[in-house]
Order: structure tokens, then sequence, then C-alpha cells
């Protein structure tokens, strides 16, 4: 008999947030996020994505055991700005038991069902900033700290419940030694001069910040075609430079303005922080911050996590002087291997951006819908 139980407490909600480290305990390849961050994401307090927001946590239990979570949740902007109908489940994590998952799905089902929602997908976070999909390649690579892991049986959960493959989406990895700069140097001169654009570099994050909100604001403009696409608000942005900027190296933020200082593209790489999180193992303290500060300083790793083209530049090679700028700073400190974070399938223009290096894709996710 499985017992589906609402998480409201701080004990519930930090109980919600623990169980994939009892689940996982023994995987080489997941990585555990910063607990107490996590429990901000969850705190209608704390993450202003509950303005346009709601969400529901719910632990599965079998004889007072947890053996299962999910999370409900209804953005708002998607439901009535959009007019998509749709209820998102994500942080999706159960034993190998069709009990349990069905359990837990029916939940976000019946939540929908009284919302007068059509359909459920998931795994899927608040917005497009957060983690997306259930692996279904991949399983012996380690996750990042911006992605989900997870079994390889997960997905077989989905399709016995009836769930239908509705987005895809794919990983891939290179060598740094794989960037020529051949491809990209003359060109990103002659794209300067034809537009008179520049690119900025920082050293500082007090630097980054003045950009910071256009950045935000690039990005709704260079995303909003791609499915699912939910814009990012003015008060998230605050949210957001808070949770995610200081974690980048000021040298790894890139940017491309007009002669009129109006920005045209951004790129933002972030440090490989997967080992890191291993060994903080969730806590900060008291050792948790020293390998986090290690790894932003000295790793070889990237992630390319966001790049940005406003629309009326997006086939103008811009991109090259990006990625000129990126190829000075890794050069210098000697980066080994690049990452790219999950892309849609169908997103033919960002896979034509990166063809020069040869990257091979590495791990597929997927997310799955049903019909309410």
């Amino acid at each position: 008999m499985i017992e589906i139980k609402e998480a409201i407490s701080k004990k519930e909600l930090k109980q919600f947030v623990k169980f994939p480290f009892q689940l996982y305990k023994d995987s080489k390849y997941w990585v555990p996020p910063i607990i107490s961050e996590e429990l901000k994401t969850f705190d209608k307090s704390e993450n202003p994505v509950f303005n346009d927001a709601d969400a529901r946590f719910f632990l599965a239990y079998r004889n007072g055991k947890i053996v299962g979570r999910i999370a409900a949740i209804m953005n708002w902007l998607e439901i009535k700005n959009q007019n998509i109908k749709k209820m998102r489940f994500g942080w999706f994590d159960f034993i190998d038991d069709l009990e349990v998952s069905k359990a837990l799905l029916e939940k976000v089902i019946e939540i929908g069902k009284s919302h007068n929602l059509k359909y459920a997908e998931g795994p899927v976070g608040f917005s497009n900033l957060d983690k997306v999909g259930v692996m279904t390649e991949g399983f012996n690579s380690i996750a990042t700290m911006i992605t989900w892991y997870n079994y390889p049986y997960y997905a077989e959960h989905y399709k016995a419940h009836g769930y239908k493959i509705e987005k895809e989406y794919s990983e891939s990895k290179f060598p740094f030694r794989n960037v020529k700069p051949e491809f990209f140097k003359k060109a990103q001169d002659l794209i300067k001069r034809r537009y008179k654009l520049k690119a900025l570099n920082f050293s500082k994050t007090s630097e980054v910040m003045p950009y910071a909100d256009r950045m935000f604001d690039l990005f709704n403009e260079s995303y909003a075609s791609l499915s699912s696409f939910v814009e990012i608000t003015d008060i998230q942005k605050e949210y957001f430079k808070k949770k995610f900027i200081s974690f980048v190296n000021p040298e790894y933020i890139k940017f491309v303005v007009d002669e009129n200082e109006k920005l045209l593209a951004f790129a933002i790489v972030m440090p490989r922080f997967a080992e890191a999180l291993q060994r903080a193992n969730g806590k900060l303290f008291p050792f948790g911050v020293y390998h986090i500060l290690k790894a932003k300083k000295h790793s070889k790793d990237v992630i390319f996590y966001l790049i940005g083209v406003h629309p009326d530049y997006q086939n103008k090679g811009v991109h090259a002087i990006l990625f000129n700028e990126m190829y000075e700073t890794f050069t210098a400190k000697g980066i080994q291997y690049c990452y790219r974070t999950p892309e849609l399938e169908d997103n033919e223009a960002i896979h034509k951006i990166w063809k020069h290096f040869d990257p091979k894709v590495y791990k597929r996710r997927k997310t799955f819908r049903k019909d309410i």
C-alpha cells in the first residue's frame, strides 16, 4: 500500500530534498544539490517564481518509509498568458516500483484536472533555467550541477503509465583541442567592422551586474521562439542574478554590444562543479565551500550554460565573436574539455553553431506527456 503525503512543513520539505541522497547513495554518477539552496528554490518567500507559479510537493511512503517524491507545478504565465494548459511536474524520483511512480503521477493528474488543464509534462522545472528531462542515454557519465541524473528504469515507468515522448534533448562534449581558431578568427574581425560591434570582457562580478538585466531581456528575446519557453520576469531577474552569476567566473561571461552599447549577444560558461558537489555531499559547511571555490578557480572543464543572440543578428555570425573571446580565455586557463547543457534536438540553429568543434553526444534525455 502506497501512501501519498504532501510535504508542507520545513521538516517534510527537507525530507523531500534529501530523498535522492538515499536513492543514489551508491551511484558514482549522481551529483547532489546543495541542500540549503534546494530548499530556497522551494521556499515561496525566497523564490520569486512563486509570484507567477504554484507548486505542491509530495512524498510517497510504504510502511512508513519514503520511496518516492514529485513536485506538481503550475506556471500561470504559461497557462494564462500563453494559453498552454500544461500541468508541469519535476523533481520526480522513485524506487523501481510501478506502484510508487503511478501513485505520484496520479496526484499530478488529479491537480491538473482540478484546474481544467489539458495535459501533464515532465520532468521539468518552473522555467527554462531549471533542470529538464529524464535521462535515456549516458548513465555511465557523471551528471552536472544543472541536470538531473536518474537510473535507467525511470523512462520505462513513464511508458508503462501511458506517457508519450514530448521533447527530446541531447548533451554533447568536445575536447578544447578541437577548437580551431581559423573557423572564427577572421570572421569575427569582419563582423565587428561590418556591424560596428565590440566584445566586452570582465574581471570582476561587479562589472557584470550593470549588464545583467539587459542580458536577461536578451535571453527572453533570443529564446522566445523555442517550444515551452516561459519568459523571465523583472522580479525573477534579481533572484537569478544572485543564484547564478556568483557561481560564474566573471571572465567566463562574454557580451557583444553595438556602437550604441546595445547588448546583442552573450555567452555564459560555468566551471564544472560535479566532483566538487559530490565531495560537498549537499553541505556548504564545513568543507563544501572549499571544494566549490577550488573548482571555480582550478577546474579544467567548463560547461556552456547559455548563449543568446538577438533575433536580428542570429544569422550574421555574431557567435564567432563570442567564440573568439572564449578561445582566448580558455587558452590562458588551460581548459581541457567543454560540455554543453541539454539542447532541444529540433534547435537546428544552435547545432549549426557548434558543428566545427566536432561535438559528440554523450547523453540524451526526454520529457514525457500525458493528456489529462
